[in-house]
C-alpha cells in the first residue's frame, strides 16, 4: 500500500468517526409583562426574585402608544436570565407545572422553544398572597451546541454554519431524553 492511499484512508476513517455535537441549554429567559410601571411592576419583580433567586431587570417600551398609556422607554415588565445549573433546575420545576408536556408549535426552526405559565402559584412552595396577586410568565429556552462562542465573541465574530445549527428535531430529542418531556401535537 502506498503512502497516498494510506493517507486517504486515514482521512475517511477520521470523518466516519466524527460524532455529532451534543446540544444543551444556553440560557432560559423568564419574562413577566405587566404593561405599566409602578406598584404592579414591583410586585412582579418580587415574584420573579422569589422564583429564581436572582434580581430581575426591567423591560422598557420601545414605542409610544397613547391609547394604552405607554410612553417610549417606560418600564412595562421584568425578566431574569438563567444559565447553567440554575437554568436546568428552574426548567425542571417549570415543566412540573405543565405536567411535563409541551406543544409541538412551541418549537421554532432554530431549535429554541417557549411556553407560558398562567399562574406563579403553580410552582412548588409558592402560595397565594392577596397583597401580590397572581402573575403569569413566559419562559423561553435557547439551545446551543458547543462552539457557538464565535457568534457572541467581541473579536472576529462570525455566523454559525448551517451544519452546526440546532434543529427542531435535535431539541425535541434532547428534551424528551434529558427532562422526560412529552411533546404533544
Amino acid at each position: 500500500m502506498s503512502a497516498k492511499t494510506a493517507k486517504k484512508q486515514s482521512k475517511t476513517t477520521y470523518k466516519e468517526e466524527k460524532k455529532p455535537l451534543k446540544i444543551g441549554i444556553a440560557k432560559i429567559t423568564v419574562n413577566i409583562g405587566v404593561g405599566e410601571a409602578g406598584e404592579k411592576l414591583k410586585k412582579a419583580e418580587t415574584v420573579l426574585q422569589s422564583l429564581t433567586g436572582q434580581k430581575p431587570v426591567q423591560t422598557l417600551s420601545k414605542t409610544t402608544n397613547k391609547d394604552w398609556g405607554l410612553r417610549k422607554r417606560m418600564a412595562i415588565g421584568c425578566k431574569v436570565t438563567l444559565r447553567k445549573k440554575t437554568a436546568d433546575e428552574f426548567l425542571i420545576e417549570a415543566l412540573k407545572t405543565r405536567e411535563n408536556k409541551i406543544a409541538d408549535y412551541s418549537f421554532d426552526n432554530q431549535g429554541n422553544f417557549s411556553f407560558g405559565i398562567p399562574d406563579h402559584t403553580l410552582f412548588e412552595g409558592q402560595k397565594y398572597d392577596p397583597n401580590i396577586g397572581i402573575f403569569g410568565m413566559d419562559i423561553s429556552i435557547t439551545m446551543e451546541k458547543p462552539g457557538y462562542r464565535i457568534r457572541h465573541r467581541r473579536i472576529d465574530k462570525r455566523k454559525i454554519p448551517q451544519k452546526h445549527q440546532v434543529t427542531t428535531e435535535e431539541t425535541i430529542n434532547f428534551i424528551t431524553e434529558a427532562f422526560n418531556v412529552e411533546v404533544v401535537e
